[in-house]
């Protein structure tokens, strides 16, 4: 007989790899007798953007036994089921063709889900434990796909397929489950096993991904103290030709990435740009398995995936991990210093080039992701700051700023292991204050005035200052082009002529894009989305336009012609001065000996 303490029961299988469509059921033995609800989540975390996961059921229907239950739809995520007095089962066809670490994608190739966008979550029944079985695909081809999850397996084949058991539905939803055909390479970390796996065609030296990323694990192990929270932990990866990207789970991750950043056979100890930008996100996704997924603020203390929760807490817990995630990289010893200065100099960079740090602060950014960061537009480097990047710098400037007030007896590392112990271990979550409460407590210091000014406010971080403490000198340049990062080159007092905006190709056009505030293109009366035709006559062409600007100098009036939509206008533009916007980070050779002892702590503690 059915029980009420009878696990709620999933089944799951790919019914159409064509169309994309995945078919799941969700059994429930003892129904809620006035009409069982189900819903599905809106959001995903670490992902904060409403994306309404259930848009894409095409079909639900409800059966007890052989008959037939009515199903009606209440709003656009929540489901009602009339009355049934045994098992009923909820079927449903999700529509899987989303190509990121968030959702669902299936095709012929690859199955990929993350348990929001598949799982439906019958109301009233959040703790009760979840089964999944997972069905092999039908049909040939197949024969090489293979399961890779975290999820507690309770009964599988060779292959993965087969049943897997969840404490609850949290836990349910907090397991991407990739299948198809992979490259797997395993490493232990702090005896834990963990295991680095790539679906896509890739040439990469996976022994080589799995020896540094071993060291960068083992970092953060250290950090936060052994042993580490999960039992295994997993990489996942789709190997493309241009995806970037990474959501972090309890024991795994998710990711998607250029198969170009993969390490080749024979490179050896080489890291390029690519395999810098690739580890950096492993260990970013890494970090947070405490920073996040177990150290959460109150506001996800549990979450509420039906709309919107607030905090102003995100630059904590993104900003942190970004500041952490290529620091690793140089304390494993994967980097030197100079790669790790060069990294942190395009960051400051980034953070510079944009006008909306002097808008908006990283509490107020937190805050407002839901509708501004994650919605971007023309104007959004004007008008948004980016608790990521910003967060990051806020985070090294707090490092140094407790290294030098406390003589280099404490240091952020020490706040986030107090967070861990207090936060992480505990469940507790983190009050809107309570970071700059326990950073006070555990420093020492009177930093009120500091969060005031980098976390509440938009004024200039004192960056040059702190890190002239631990011999690093800062420099500021002019970009050389629209794609100079910064991090390399050499201060120059040459400043090219400028327009002050963002360009694009679109369909073969030249088209303006974000201008910034108070730019010569901007006081000009050009605009976001002007396609420009010609300079002084001239036409302009992507290969044209940095050489006929820079037969300019600042100061000098140009004539752009351009259409707007479908009318052709003219405006006359006096060109300004390229802002010393770009960054370059040195080690100082001469810095006294207390200096160089201060950088080896912070970069090789």
């Amino acid at each position: 007989m059915p029980t009420a303490s009878d696990p709620v029961n999933y089944t799951l299988r790919c019914l159409n790899h064509g169309g994309h469509l995945f078919e799941v059921t969700c059994r429930v033995d003892v129904p809620d007798p006035q009409g069982q609800v189900f819903t599905l989540p809106a959001w995903i975390p670490g992902s904060y953007l409403v994306r309404d996961f259930a848009r894409n059921i095409v079909r639900i229907e409800a059966q007890q036994g052989a008959r037939g239950v009515a199903v009606t739809k209440l709003d656009k995520s929540t489901w009602r089921c009339a009355p049934a007095d045994g098992p009923l089962v909820v079927r449903i066809e999700v529509y899987a063709h989303d190509l990121s670490v968030r959702g669902a994608w299936l095709d012929d190739r690859r199955a990929f889900f993350n348990g929001t966008s598949v799982f439906l979550l019958p109301r009233g029944l959040e703790d009760r434990r979840c089964e999944l079985e997972i069905e092999p695909p039908r049909g040939d081809g197949f024969g090489d796909w293979q399961v890779e999850t975290t999820m507690p397996a309770v009964d599988v084949d060779a292959q993965g397929y087969g049943r897997y058991a969840a404490a609850d539905y949290d836990e349910l939803i907090d397991h991407p489950v990739e299948i198809g055909p992979q490259d797997t390479v395993d490493f232990d970390v702090a005896g834990v096993p963990h295991r680095f796996a790539v679906s896509g065609r890739h040439d990469a030296d996976l022994d080589r991904v799995a020896a540094d990323l071993a060291r960068i694990c083992t970092v953060h192990v250290d950090l936060f103290g052994r042993p580490p929270p999960m039992s295994r932990y997993l990489f996942t990866g789709l190997a493309t030709g241009d995806g970037y990207g990474g959501l972090e789970h309890r024991a795994s991750t998710a990711l998607m990435f250029r198969r170009a950043d993969l390490p080749r056979r024979g490179e050896h100890d080489r890291v390029d740009e690519g395999y810098r930008r690739l580890l950096g996100l492993c260990s970013h996704e890494y970090f947070h398995t405490w920073n996040v997924k177990r150290i959460r603020p109150a506001a996800f203390t549990p979450y509420e995936l039906s709309a919107e929760a607030y905090t102003r807490l995100l630059w904590v817990f993104e900003g942190i991990t970004s500041y952490y995630d290529d620091l690793a990289l140089r304390r494993a010893g994967v980097i030197d210093d100079a790669a790790y200065l060069e990294l942190l100099a395009q960051t400051i960079t980034r953070v510079q080039r944009g006008a909306g740090r002097q808008v908006q602060s990283i509490a107020e950014s937190s805050f407002d992701a839901w509708i501004k960061f994650y919605k971007p537009d023309e104007n959004t480097p004007n008008a948004v700051v980016s608790y990521y990047a910003k967060g990051a710098l806020v985070a090294l400037a707090l490092d140094l700023t407790i290294r030098r007030g406390t003589a280099g007896e404490r240091s952020l590392d020490d706040v986030m292991r107090a967070l861990w112990q207090r936060h992480g271990l505990t469940g507790e979550g983190v009050a809107e204050d309570g970071f700059e409460r326990l950073a006070a407590e555990v420093s020492g210091l009177d930093l009120d005035a500091f969060f005031a000014r980098t976390v509440r406010g938009t004024s200039e971080l004192p960056l040059k200052a702190l890190l002239s403490d631990v011999g690093v000198l800062v420099e500021w340049r002019p970009a050389t082009s629209g794609a100079d990062p910064g991090g390399t080159g050499k201060a120059s007092g040459d400043r090219r002529a400028w327009l002050g905006a963002t360009l694009a190709t679109v369909e073969g056009r030249l088209q303006l894009g974000t201008l910034t505030t108070g730019s010569p293109a901007q006081q000009a009366g050009l605009s976001a989305g002007d396609e420009l035709v010609a300079l002084d006559g001239l036409k302009i062409t992507p290969a044209t336009l940095d050489a006929l600007l820079g037969r300019r100098r600042p100061g000098d009036r140009v004539e752009v012609t351009a259409f707007r939509r479908d009318e052709l206008i003219r405006r006359d533009v006096t060109l300004g001065a390229a802002p010393l916007d770009t960054c370059v980070l040195t080690a100082d050779a001469d810095a006294e000996p207390a200096r160089l002892a201060a950088r080896r702590a912070w970069l090789q503690p």
